[in-house]
């Protein structure tokens, strides 16, 4: 079975950086990802890479920020006021810090910068702006 349209795909991958670093791999605890062509969970850049694709094929491809995880958006940078860090996690910059979200979910944000009262937290996604290369492995196609 090859992966067309609707296709729940189950892989393997590996993401590295512009200058060849590991960034991600599923294959660091053992977890392929699964996805469902066509959901919205990942670019039609990446999907149209994974098309024709069969059970054990291999690919390699780089994709441009646009068509991974896009560009970074200023929206998605707050600040916010030390005092909501407790004194036992302080903020520090490079630190991800999860924010409760109103439904209940964690968003994770990176703290970018720290300055008198004021902390600048990142919630773009961290790969977000790079070229990235994909390595995959297909695992499995389900129709």
């Amino acid at each position: 079975m090859i992966i067309g349209a609707g296709s729940t795909v189950i892989f393997h991958f590996d993401i590295k950086l512009a200058d060849g670093s590991a960034a991600e791999s599923t294959r660091v605890h053992n977890k392929p990802a699964r996805l469902q062509m066509g959901d919205g969970s990942l670019s039609p850049a990446f999907e149209a890479q994974l098309m024709g694709m069969a059970k054990g094929d291999k690919r390699s491809f780089t994709l441009a920020p646009e068509d991974a995880y896009g560009m970074p958006n200023p929206d998605n940078i707050y600040y916010v006021d030390r005092s909501k860090f407790s004194a036992d996690a302080p903020a520090q910059v490079g630190m991800i810090v999860g924010f409760a979200m109103p439904d209940g979910s964690e968003l994770p944000g990176l703290i970018r910068e720290v300055v008198g009262d004021s902390v600048t937290v990142d919630f773009n996604h961290p790969l977000a702006g790079q070229t990235l290369t994909f390595n995959v492995e297909i695992v499995e196609v389900q129709s």
